[in-house]
């Protein structure tokens, strides 16, 4: 039976109060392919009044409890795996493959991450006649994006239920289906009714409802920089925590000393992945002045590799990307490059010729962009790479520094101690040296305008959670 029209509130499936519903659109056609019900401000009350009386038995389980919980929850998942990689692929575009090796698996992989960092943390520690108790914080609001559907939302339901939270999920409304089956598989975990409860609905209805609710202790956050202004607005009025996971310009430094062939043709395939809809995606390409016709012709040809086409037709590499609303952006976007001068190497605006519908974006690369121009500050979100010029180091970090974001950023050097003095002057919240395997214990999170808080196996638990001192413990 589809969930599709309900919602998940204190273990059992109900319907909105006020019945309403939004289609959920194909990237790949164009077109509605169902509908979710959207919730309001008396969903959001039933689910946090479910959320808060759960919180108080919850809060109580013991560390192996909640092992125990999050295994099942591990293997629920496991059991849908296939459903949510074909849901992630039609609600959001994602290639099949892709949709089965990266977005299903970074869900999969997060709960692995979290149960390892769960099994060695300790929630109580002595100093001197003092105890240190971390305790769960409470009720908790979660508002994911629908780029990386299933990442985000096991990057905050895994770690909450590892505190001992309770919790309220909103799923992204552009891409929800796979955040409803999420919710089946806590269903089918036995999590416990009200400790995690699911409203489906828009930013303004329900998102802002939920940040602003006087009975949330905190919210969790990933989205835009501007919705997470807005969230924090709201939220400031109950002084709750927020936890903000927001947008980025990520820089890639290549270094004179780098392999150039392969630190472009790496870059290119970071850059556009997910069809560039990745918030730490290295977007900049910073490469010594003297390089760049080398760089633009080693991007190109990369660029023009890629195979883009319907999501389900095996061989395609990039899919659309997710709405019409991100498609003309993009388009501005390109159009701002041409128009304020940058070089176009390839690409370009409009779809790939062979394509007709869907909201396919040709993988583009400009050349000669200077830090003062649209594209080397807004954020893209697509397969869009702009190839920047530096004199010297200094100038170098100085471009990769002048944004307002700081969620990553990327080194490239033969001399890994070259590569790590140049980690250092990024102010960035991750540095990747040499395109590292995925490290699922490091923290994941931005400097200035890229948000605060961590996010990814321990890491994550610290913010869910409140340090109580208790004084006098004794020896």
């Amino acid at each position: 039976m589809s969930h599709h029209l309900q919602f998940y509130i204190d273990g059992r499936w109900v319907s909105p109060v006020a019945p309403a519903t939004l289609p959920v659109i194909d990237p790949s056609t164009e077109e509605a392919y169902t509908e979710i019900a959207i919730g309001s401000a008396a969903d959001v009350d039933r689910a946090v009044v479910a959320a808060r009386a759960a919180f108080p038995a919850f809060a109580r389980w013991s560390k192996a409890d909640r092992l125990a919980l999050l295994r099942r929850v591990l293997d629920a998942y496991n059991d849908r795996y296939e459903d949510i990689a074909r849901a992630v692929s039609q609600e959001m575009g994602a290639p099949l493959a892709f949709a089965r090796e990266a977005q299903a698996l970074a869900g999969q992989a997060h709960l692995g991450a979290t149960i390892e960092a769960l099994e060695a943390y300790e929630f109580r520690q002595k100093r001197g006649t003092t105890m240190i108790a971390r305790e769960p914080i409470g009720v908790c609001a979660l508002i994911t994006p629908w780029n990386w559907p299933l990442n985000q939302i096991v990057c905050k339901v895994a770690p909450a239920l590892a505190a001992g939270c309770t919790m309220v999920l909103k799923p992204s409304e552009i891409a929800p289906i796979s955040g409803i089956l999420f919710a089946e598989v806590m269903e089918a975990a036995g999590v416990p009714a009200g400790v995690f409860n699911l409203v489906s609905g828009t930013g303004p209805d329900v998102g802002q409802v939920m940040a602003g609710h006087p009975d949330v202790d905190m919210v969790s956050f990933t989205g835009s920089t501007r919705a997470g202004v807005i969230v924090a607005k709201a939220a400031a009025d109950t002084v709750k925590r927020v936890a903000q996971e927001l947008g980025g310009k990520s820089p890639n430094i290549l270094l004179p000393d780098a392999d150039f062939p392969a630190a472009v043709r790496s870059g290119v395939e970071a850059c556009f992945a997910n069809s560039g809809q990745s918030c730490d995606a290295p977007t900049r390409m910073l490469v010594p002045a003297d390089r760049q016709e080398e760089v633009l012709a080693l991007a190109k040809a990369a660029a023009e590799t890629f195979m883009v086409g319907d999501p389900r037709a095996p061989g395609t590499q990039l899919g659309p990307v997710v709405s019409r609303v991100q498609f003309d952006k993009i388009q501005r976007l390109i159009e701002s490059g041409i128009a304020e001068g940058a070089r176009l190497v390839t690409g370009g605006p409009g779809r790939p010729e062979h394509l007709n519908r869907g909201y396919y974006v040709r993988p583009t690369v400009f050349g000669a962009v200077t830090s003062d121009m649209t594209i080397a500050r807004e954020e893209i979100f697509g397969p869009v790479l702009s190839v920047v010029t530096y004199r010297d180091e200094e100038e170098a970090i100085r471009i990769a520094n002048d944004t307002v974001y700081g969620l990553a950023a990327y080194v490239q050097s033969a001399d890994l101690d070259h590569a790590r003095s140049v980690a250092a002057e990024l102010r960035a919240g991750s540095v990747y040296l040499n395109y590292p395997d995925w490290d699922l214990h490091a923290p994941f999170g931005g400097y200035k305008q890229s948000g605060n808080g961590r996010e990814y196996a321990d890491w994550a638990i610290h913010d869910f959670l409140e340090i109580k001192g208790i004084v006098g413990w004794g020896a």
